[in-house]
Protein backbone atom coordinates (compact mmCIF):
# COMPACT_ATOMS: atom_id res chain seq x y z
CA UNK A 1 0.00 0.00 0.00
CA UNK A 2 1.60 3.21 -0.92
CA UNK A 3 -0.52 5.82 1.12
CA UNK A 4 -1.45 5.04 4.69
CA UNK A 5 -4.42 2.41 4.64
CA UNK A 6 -6.85 3.64 6.84
CA UNK A 7 -6.53 6.95 4.55
CA UNK A 8 -7.62 4.50 1.69
CA UNK A 9 -9.75 2.96 3.17
CA UNK A 10 -11.52 6.64 3.67
CA UNK A 11 -11.08 7.58 -0.19
CA UNK A 12 -13.08 4.24 -0.98
CA UNK A 13 -15.70 5.03 1.29
CA UNK A 14 -16.58 7.71 -0.98
CA UNK A 15 -17.21 6.43 -3.73
CA UNK A 16 -20.81 5.50 -5.39
CA UNK A 17 -21.78 1.51 -5.82
CA UNK A 18 -20.94 0.33 -8.81
CA UNK A 19 -23.08 -1.77 -10.80
CA UNK A 20 -23.87 -5.02 -9.10
CA UNK A 21 -22.61 -7.53 -11.66
CA UNK A 22 -19.16 -5.38 -11.60
CA UNK A 23 -19.45 -5.83 -7.34
CA UNK A 24 -20.26 -9.67 -7.38
CA UNK A 25 -16.89 -9.70 -10.32
CA UNK A 26 -15.11 -8.00 -7.60
CA UNK A 27 -16.11 -9.72 -4.70
CA UNK A 28 -15.13 -13.23 -7.00
CA UNK A 29 -11.56 -11.55 -8.12
CA UNK A 30 -10.64 -11.04 -4.38
CA UNK A 31 -12.41 -13.80 -2.76
CA UNK A 32 -9.65 -15.98 -5.05
CA UNK A 33 -6.78 -13.20 -4.91
CA UNK A 34 -6.86 -12.83 -8.11
CA UNK A 35 -5.25 -9.52 -9.13
CA UNK A 36 -7.49 -6.47 -10.09
CA UNK A 37 -7.46 -2.83 -10.15
CA UNK A 38 -7.97 -1.46 -6.71
CA UNK A 39 -11.02 1.19 -5.19
CA UNK A 40 -8.63 4.48 -5.89
CA UNK A 41 -7.29 3.26 -9.23
CA UNK A 42 -10.82 2.29 -10.45
CA UNK A 43 -11.85 5.83 -9.46
CA UNK A 44 -9.21 7.84 -11.23
CA UNK A 45 -9.33 5.24 -14.30
CA UNK A 46 -13.28 6.22 -14.58
CA UNK A 47 -12.86 10.08 -14.11
CA UNK A 48 -10.33 9.79 -16.85
CA UNK A 49 -12.77 7.94 -19.45
CA UNK A 50 -15.74 10.12 -18.55
CA UNK A 51 -12.90 12.73 -19.00
CA UNK A 52 -11.16 12.16 -22.22
CA UNK A 53 -14.73 10.10 -23.81
CA UNK A 54 -12.45 7.76 -25.79
CA UNK A 55 -13.52 6.33 -29.24
CA UNK A 56 -11.20 3.23 -28.71
CA UNK A 57 -10.05 1.68 -25.90
CA UNK A 58 -6.64 -1.13 -26.11
CA UNK A 59 -6.15 -2.87 -22.46
CA UNK A 60 -3.04 -5.16 -22.21
CA UNK A 61 -3.24 -7.42 -19.48
CA UNK A 62 -7.40 -8.23 -19.40
CA UNK A 63 -6.82 -10.95 -16.30
CA UNK A 64 -10.16 -12.36 -15.75
CA UNK A 65 -12.14 -9.01 -17.86
CA UNK A 66 -12.71 -7.40 -14.52
CA UNK A 67 -10.96 -4.08 -15.58
CA UNK A 68 -12.65 -4.15 -19.07
CA UNK A 69 -16.06 -4.37 -17.86
CA UNK A 70 -15.37 -1.40 -15.44
CA UNK A 71 -14.06 0.38 -18.65
CA UNK A 72 -16.48 -0.34 -20.28
CA UNK A 73 -19.62 0.44 -17.97
CA UNK A 74 -18.24 3.92 -17.83
CA UNK A 75 -16.74 4.52 -22.23
CA UNK A 76 -19.24 7.15 -24.12
CA UNK A 77 -21.60 5.13 -26.44
CA UNK A 78 -19.98 4.39 -29.87
CA UNK A 79 -16.74 3.87 -27.91
CA UNK A 80 -15.25 0.23 -28.61
CA UNK A 81 -12.85 -1.76 -26.33
CA UNK A 82 -9.96 -4.28 -27.09
CA UNK A 83 -8.29 -5.96 -24.45
CA UNK A 84 -5.51 -8.77 -24.74
CA UNK A 85 -5.03 -11.67 -22.13
CA UNK A 86 -3.33 -15.10 -22.99
CA UNK A 87 -2.97 -16.71 -19.85
CA UNK A 88 -6.02 -19.79 -20.62
CA UNK A 89 -6.77 -20.05 -16.32
CA UNK A 90 -7.43 -16.61 -16.89
CA UNK A 91 -9.21 -16.46 -20.33
CA UNK A 92 -12.12 -18.88 -19.19
CA UNK A 93 -13.24 -16.76 -16.89
CA UNK A 94 -12.56 -13.60 -18.92
CA UNK A 95 -14.49 -15.02 -21.87
CA UNK A 96 -17.71 -15.93 -19.23
CA UNK A 97 -16.95 -12.20 -17.46
CA UNK A 98 -16.98 -10.09 -20.86
CA UNK A 99 -20.04 -11.69 -22.24
CA UNK A 100 -22.15 -11.39 -19.64
CA UNK A 101 -21.35 -7.22 -19.29
CA UNK A 102 -24.04 -4.79 -20.53
CA UNK A 103 -22.14 -3.88 -23.56
CA UNK A 104 -20.71 -7.39 -24.89
CA UNK A 105 -20.98 -6.01 -28.24
CA UNK A 106 -18.62 -3.37 -28.03
CA UNK A 107 -15.98 -5.34 -26.59
CA UNK A 108 -13.69 -7.20 -28.06
CA UNK A 109 -11.08 -10.04 -26.48
CA UNK A 110 -7.47 -10.97 -28.12
CA UNK A 111 -6.57 -14.33 -27.15
CA UNK A 112 -2.58 -14.18 -27.60
CA UNK A 113 0.23 -13.45 -26.36
CA UNK A 114 0.60 -9.22 -25.72
CA UNK A 115 3.64 -8.57 -27.75
CA UNK A 116 2.22 -10.31 -30.49
CA UNK A 117 -1.08 -9.04 -30.10
CA UNK A 118 0.22 -5.14 -30.23
CA UNK A 119 2.44 -6.17 -33.54
CA UNK A 120 -0.30 -7.14 -35.09
CA UNK A 121 -2.76 -4.60 -34.46
CA UNK A 122 0.06 -2.03 -35.29
CA UNK A 123 0.63 -3.45 -38.64
CA UNK A 124 -3.36 -3.73 -39.34
CA UNK A 125 -2.84 0.14 -38.62
CA UNK A 126 -5.11 0.36 -35.91
CA UNK A 127 -5.57 3.56 -33.62
CA UNK A 128 -6.54 3.34 -30.07
CA UNK A 129 -7.16 7.65 -28.29
CA UNK A 130 -7.09 5.35 -24.54
CA UNK A 131 -4.57 2.39 -23.63
CA UNK A 132 -4.46 0.98 -20.13
CA UNK A 133 -1.38 -0.91 -19.68
CA UNK A 134 -1.86 -3.75 -16.91
CA UNK A 135 0.41 -6.79 -17.94
CA UNK A 136 3.82 -8.85 -17.21
CA UNK A 137 5.56 -5.54 -15.93
CA UNK A 138 8.95 -6.64 -17.53
CA UNK A 139 7.57 -6.50 -20.44
CA UNK A 140 6.49 -2.32 -20.07
CA UNK A 141 9.22 -1.16 -22.35
CA UNK A 142 8.22 -3.50 -25.25
CA UNK A 143 4.85 -2.76 -24.97
CA UNK A 144 5.07 0.43 -24.94
CA UNK A 145 7.74 0.26 -28.03
CA UNK A 146 4.36 -1.04 -30.25
CA UNK A 147 1.35 0.10 -28.22
CA UNK A 148 3.19 4.37 -28.39
CA UNK A 149 2.54 4.37 -32.25
CA UNK A 150 -1.29 3.25 -32.47
CA UNK A 151 -1.69 5.99 -29.86
CA UNK A 152 -4.06 8.78 -31.12
CA UNK A 153 -1.98 12.44 -30.46
CA UNK A 154 -4.14 13.79 -28.18
CA UNK A 155 -4.87 9.99 -25.84
CA UNK A 156 -3.87 9.01 -22.74
CA UNK A 157 -1.81 6.50 -21.51
CA UNK A 158 -2.39 4.73 -17.92
CA UNK A 159 0.10 2.37 -16.52
CA UNK A 160 -0.75 0.37 -13.84
CA UNK A 161 1.51 -1.13 -10.75
CA UNK A 162 4.73 0.89 -11.51
CA UNK A 163 5.43 1.74 -8.13
CA UNK A 164 6.04 -2.01 -6.76
CA UNK A 165 4.40 -1.60 -3.54
CA UNK A 166 6.86 1.39 -2.95
CA UNK A 167 9.64 -0.87 -3.49
CA UNK A 168 10.77 0.88 -6.83
CA UNK A 169 12.47 3.45 -4.55
CA UNK A 170 15.01 1.27 -3.23
CA UNK A 171 18.38 0.11 -4.73
CA UNK A 172 18.34 -2.70 -6.95
CA UNK A 173 20.95 -4.50 -4.07
CA UNK A 174 17.99 -4.12 -1.56
CA UNK A 175 15.63 -6.13 -3.96
CA UNK A 176 14.70 -9.88 -4.05
CA UNK A 177 17.79 -11.45 -6.54
CA UNK A 178 14.45 -12.37 -8.52
CA UNK A 179 12.93 -9.49 -8.52
CA UNK A 180 15.34 -7.53 -9.81
CA UNK A 181 15.03 -7.56 -13.71
CA UNK A 182 11.32 -6.34 -13.25
CA UNK A 183 12.59 -3.47 -10.73
CA UNK A 184 15.42 -2.51 -12.90
CA UNK A 185 12.85 -2.38 -15.93
CA UNK A 186 10.87 -0.78 -14.55
CA UNK A 187 12.56 2.35 -13.46
CA UNK A 188 13.69 1.95 -17.38
CA UNK A 189 10.30 2.53 -18.05
CA UNK A 190 9.76 5.49 -15.66
CA UNK A 191 12.82 7.58 -16.33
CA UNK A 192 11.70 6.93 -20.79
CA UNK A 193 7.62 8.30 -20.64
CA UNK A 194 8.95 10.96 -18.37
CA UNK A 195 11.87 11.87 -20.61
CA UNK A 196 10.33 11.40 -23.92
CA UNK A 197 9.64 14.98 -25.28
CA UNK A 198 6.69 13.74 -27.56
CA UNK A 199 5.23 12.86 -24.15
CA UNK A 200 4.20 14.50 -20.61
CA UNK A 201 3.79 12.13 -18.03
CA UNK A 202 2.59 12.01 -14.07
CA UNK A 203 3.00 9.64 -11.85
CA UNK A 204 0.65 9.11 -9.46
CA UNK A 205 0.65 7.32 -5.59
CA UNK A 206 -2.71 5.49 -6.35
CA UNK A 207 -3.21 1.88 -5.81
CA UNK A 208 0.19 0.46 -6.65
CA UNK A 209 1.25 3.79 -8.53
CA UNK A 210 -0.26 4.41 -11.85
CA UNK A 211 1.83 6.38 -14.58
CA UNK A 212 -1.14 9.21 -16.60
CA UNK A 213 0.90 9.68 -19.69
CA UNK A 214 -0.38 12.26 -22.25
CA UNK A 215 0.64 12.00 -26.29
CA UNK A 216 1.72 15.67 -27.67
CA UNK A 217 2.73 14.50 -30.90
CA UNK A 218 3.69 11.38 -32.95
Amino acid sequence: MIIEERMADYIASLESEMPEYLSVLEKHALENEVPIIRKDSQALLRFLIELTRPSAILEIGAAIGFSAAFMSEYMPEGCKLTTIEKVEMRLVEARKNLAEIRRAQDVTLIEDDALNALKRLREEGRRFDFIFMDAAKAQYMNFLENALPMLKVGGVLVTDNVLQEGSIIDSKFAIERRDRTIHMRMRDYLFEIKHDSKLTTSIVAVGDGMALTFKKQD
